[in-house]
């Protein structure tokens, strides 16, 4: 067992549960498509994150520690992905024709979890400073991506449930307006923190 491991749990567990972009478009997406339709994104998003800190386990953090350039070509890419999602959400309508498409897809999804600036920088911090080389790598490195999909996984089901449940009050076309301009808002909010 790793020796700060309710320290990492307790790490995990705020960065997967606060709002972030995951979260927000899970929110989103169960609101205006069901738990079903958000599945893809449910798994997109806990497969996508995990293996980025699996590959951070296994020598990815040496790459960012040697081109820090990196993570800020990430943070802009990221920003503009998750501008076009915020303005797509803000400009989405509750009549019948998008009730039919599908939310963000699985591959989409999964690749946006290595430009998601919030979760490129969690796992970097966690990586670095809970896996280190040495006797204990392997079972140290095991348990962090083991917890890495556990926190993930719970917390975007969650926000998809969350979502799902305020659909009860959707009583007309205006609350659901309002509704996803405020996940729109939210997405916009979650980028500023990233430049804070």
């Amino acid at each position: 067992m790793h020796p700060e491991i309710l320290s990492i749990s307790l790490f995990w567990f705020v960065a997967a549960y606060t709002p972030g972009p995951n979260n927000v478009v899970a929110s989103y997406s169960g609101f205006n498509f069901g738990i079903k339709k958000t599945i893809p994104h449910i798994l997109g998003t806990t497969l996508g994150f995990t293996s980025l800190v699996l590959l951070l386990t296994i020598g990815l953090i040496n790459v960012f520690k040697l081109f820090p350039i990196i993570q800020i070509i990430i943070r802009y890419l990221g920003t503009v992905f998750l501008i076009y999602l915020a303005y797509k959400i803000a400009s989405s309508t509750a009549s019948d024709e998008i009730k039919k498409e599908n939310p963000v897809k699985f591959i989409e999804t999964f690749l946006f979890q290595y430009l998601n600036p919030k979760g490129v920088m969690v796992a970097i911090i966690v990586v670095s400073s809970y896996v280190e080389l040495g006797e204990n790598y392997l079972n140290h490195a095991t348990q962090v991506v083991a917890l890495a999909f556990l926190f993930s996984s719970t917390s975007i089901t969650l926000w998809t449930f969350i979502g799902k449940f305020l659909r009860k009050f959707a009583t007309n076309d205006k609350f659901i307006k309002y509704f996803n301009y405020a996940m729109s808002g939210l997405l916009l909010l979650s980028i500023i923190t990233f430049y804070i």
